[in-house]
């Protein structure tokens, strides 16, 4: 009797995903510009910040960083995953702050708890401003305004020369809306038409 034989073929599929940089941009812009608007005097209160801090600043980079996490982009996952977190943790003690969760918890704020928060922030921002520097310039703009932030927004949580450094963060911040914005157009654009619709300028090329 002849040997029956079974062939065994393997398929691979390949599962595109878009490059999720044009969303996580724009919710950080989104965030951004509405929180400078309050720290430079330009709008009142926070109770309109949150929602945005809550749903673009927190959800639309935690989904990017999901997003990214499935091009096994390392750095862009990190980055967009830890600023989702810091606004929802933002979002959060302002939440505290005006009582929603209590008058036990409003009355037990120690400001200088965000300051270590941000000083965390400030340390790791600097390293990711040194992977910046091998994406594009666009980026590596954003990283050094949120170097700033976190300066302005350390030392103003510690005391030291609140005013000043208060506003360093307001202008640092309505910086990164701005550059977060054109780098969000750029990514989508540039996809879209299939070639450079917006310069993002390249890679310094010291580290790679």
């Amino acid at each position: 009797m002849e040997a029956s034989m079974t062939t065994h073929t393997k398929q691979s599929v390949q599962i595109i995903t878009a490059d999720p940089s044009g969303i996580g941009l724009f919710g950080l812009a989104i965030v951004t510009l509405v929180a400078s608007s309050q720290k430079l005097g330009l709008t009142t209160g926070l109770s309109f910040v949150i929602p945005w801090a809550i749903f673009l600043g927190a959800l639309a980079q935690i989904f990017a960083a999901i997003q990214d996490a499935k091009h096994n982009n390392t750095f862009g996952m990190t980055a967009f995953a830890a600023y989702g977190f810091f606004w929802l943790g933002v979002a959060s003690s302002w939440l505290m702050k005006l009582g929603a969760f209590g008058p036990l918890l409003s009355a037990d704020i120690d400001g200088k708890q965000l300051g270590f928060a941000f000083l965390g922030y400030l340390i790791f921002t600097l390293f990711m401003t040194i992977g910046a520097m091998e994406t594009h310039k666009v980026l590596f703009i954003i990283f050094v305004l949120i170097d700033f932030l976190f300066i302005g927004l350390t030392l103003d949580a510690f005391g030291i020369a609140p005013h000043v450094f208060h506003t360093l963060a307001a202008y640092a911040e309505l910086g990164i809306a701005l550059m977060s914005l054109y780098g969000c157009g750029a990514s989508v654009l540039n996809v879209h038409f299939g070639r450079k619709f917006l310069p993002l300028g390249k890679p310094f090329g010291i580290f790679k």
